[in-house]
């Protein structure tokens, strides 16, 4: 039995009539940049996480990029970034000529916590990026509570986490700014590159909105230099058509992820795989279904033999990039981001994986696991 990684397919296949038609309104109305359809999309995500501002920018890097630079991050300030997350959670802060300052994770959950980023604020630090990794909350009221006593900002890198929630309140509306990502592979994904910035503050929405536009209010007119951070039309028109089948599709991939639980068990391979955690209080939409195996290459290379699709999030931790080796922490780094590079392996888990292909997928990895 074959097994995609994923398959965007039947998820197009059903709403592929009102997309074509969203896609025709945008291409009749001649309007592709900002506008009407961008402003619309804005209130829907508004009102679906729960924030009073919603601003749509071109992708989720740019997200953080712009979160960063409204919060005036520059050269000589430091950022507290997770050692384990995707590139642009630190990238975006050295694009700003600041420090990215990486802190180990957790080793259950692979985010930052508040015990391990107390020790490595500094006179620099201006601001904490958590990230709700693989589409769990990092673990935020300790974070937030830090940040309150330190007077730091909290951008919330919420890129894999539209639909998560921690003690009932979504991820994006937990701290100072959230960022997402529409990538066309996120539980939310675009026809291409789109992202979106969420706050409360009002001053902080109307710089934002300022920042995505080259730092202009009008036409040629130019307060300050910002950038074109600007969301197509087009994309906000197939996101709005999407938008309101998200639940349901976080739904389906929890179901995914209990059906593994159970399958895990039955193969006797819940002491030889890590399986994914979700702590109370906090509601995982798995972006990602990531276990830990140990041999992980040799593990992931018998899955291919049986055409399962897998992927590796991530196999090297931020802190060991050639590109930071400026910032590099000393000798001994950060340990557990370093092993989970080794060992964790992401499993299929999108709406629409029938449990027959689940079997196959823990057969498969019980024929050379345990």
């Amino acid at each position: 039995m074959k097994v995609p990684f994923l398959d965007l397919q039947p998820q197009y296949v059903g709403l592929r009539d009102e997309i074509l038609s969203a896609i025709t309104r945008v291409c009749d109305s001649q309007q592709f940049i900002l506008g009407p359809e961008v402003e619309q999309f804005e209130a829907e995500c508004a009102a679906t996480i729960g924030v009073r501002h919603a601003i749509g920018v071109s992708s989720g890097t740019d997200a953080l990029l712009v979160a960063l630079m409204a919060l005036g991050i520059g050269s000589g300030d430091e950022v507290i970034v997770p050692a384990f997350s995707f590139f642009a959670t630190a990238g975006s802060v050295a694009r700003l000529g600041a420090r990215p300052v990486f802190v180990d994770v957790d080793p259950t959950t692979l985010m930052m916590e508040a015990d391990a980023v107390s020790p490595l604020i500094g006179s620099r630090t201006r601001a904490i990026v958590p990230v709700h990794l693989f589409g769990l909350c990092a673990d935020m009221a300790p974070l937030m509570a830090l940040a309150t006593r330190t007077g730091l900002a909290v951008v919330e890198d919420a890129a894999q986490g539209i639909g998560a929630t921690y003690r009932g309140r979504s991820a994006g509306a937990l701290g100072t700014i959230g960022c997402f990502s529409f990538f066309p592979t996120k539980n939310l994904g675009a026809f291409g590159e789109a992202g979106l910035v969420t706050t409360e503050d009002p001053a902080l929405a109307a710089r934002l909105r300022l920042l995505r536009n080259h730092g202009a209010e009008r036409r040629y007119h130019h307060r300050e230099v910002g950038g074109n951070f600007r969301l197509d039309a087009l994309q906000a028109a197939v996101l709005r058509v999407k938008l309101p089948h998200v639940a349901r599709w976080n739904d389906d991939r929890r179901a995914n992820a209990a059906a593994y639980g159970g399958l895990f068990a039955e193969a006797g391979l819940d002491g030889a795989v890590s399986r994914p955690v979700e702590p109370e209080g906090r509601l995982h939409t798995f972006h990602q279904y990531v276990v830990r195996v140990p041999a992980r290459d040799r593990v992931r290379a018998h899955l291919h033999t049986r055409e399962v699709g897998s992927e590796i999030y991530y196999p090297v931790p931020l802190d060991r990039q050639e590109c930071f080796a400026p910032w590099r922490p000393p000798a001994e780094g950060c340990p557990v981001a370093q092993s989970a590079a080794a060992d964790v392996l992401a499993l299929p888990i999108f709406p629409g994986l029938t449990r027959e292909q689940q079997e196959w997928v823990v057969a498969s990895l019980a024929e050379v696991v345990g």
